[in-house]
């Protein structure tokens, strides 16, 4: 068979999966782009974050110690031999576990349950306002003496030798991005959700279950449970 005559039959099965790929895709039914065109905002009031939580470090660290693992971990194996005193934190609907890179996603039993406390207070104040429902990050979580000393060699401030983050009792929540889940035209802005979060986590700082530090330069609410 002469060359072209197979890049004639080539040719034409192409152009019949062609036809079938248009005719399938425009039997589908492509998802509705709704623009966000209908700002709402949460009614409760302002505060001054850094005023309010201004929990010490020196504060944190002492009950990290108390009620946390026994000790740091060195590295990411030997924290993995700690594994039977941590509990895994996973994305779920009303947080997202950020792709960590100096952390692991770990945390003894309490603090993951404050967690998982924030996040349903979190949708329950969006829900009972008529809000769109977000999701926050969660940034940092368990680090490694090992996550410690490359931090600091890349030159981030807030990341000191004694940190609570090595003791499962600790984690990081990001201020300013979210995640929206819901698909309606309302969105509010991060200043407004972080609102919402700050008044979360002010009830449960006032409550005695957490201590609070609001990290400006690292745009996070730096937070350890008490218990």
């Amino acid at each position: 068979m002469a060359l072209s005559g197979v890049f004639d039959r080539i040719g034409s099965k192409v152009l019949l999966c062609s036809l079938f790929l248009i005719f399938c895709a425009c039997g589908q039914k492509q998802p509705e782009q709704l623009p966000e065109d209908n700002l709402v905002a949460y009614p409760g009031r302002t505060f001054s974050y850094k005023l309010k939580f201004n929990d010490l470090q020196s504060k944190q660290h002492d009950v990290a110690c108390r009620i946390g693992l026994p000790r740091p971990p060195k590295d990411r194996d030997d924290a993995a031999s700690m594994r039977k005193q941590l509990v895994e934190i996973k994305t779920n609907d009303n947080y997202i576990v950020d792709s960590l890179t100096h952390s692991v996603p770990y945390l003894i039993p309490s603090a993951k349950r404050e967690l998982d406390s924030i996040g349903a207070e979190w949708a329950d104040i969006l829900k009972r306002n008529n809000l769109p429902h977000y999701r926050f990050y969660v940034t940092s979580v368990l680090r490694t003496q090992e996550d410690i000393k490359y931090l600091q060699r890349s030159g981030n401030i807030n990341s000191v030798t004694q940190s609570c983050h090595c003791y499962g009792t600790t984690f990081d929540l990001a201020y300013m991005r979210y995640d929206k889940v819901t698909r309606t035209r309302d969105y509010m802005h991060e200043d407004n959700l972080k609102l919402v979060l700050g008044q979360v986590l002010l009830n449960h700082q006032r409550a005695g279950k957490i201590f609070v530090k609001y990290e400006a330069k690292q745009s996070c609410f730096h937070i350890t449970v008490r218990r």
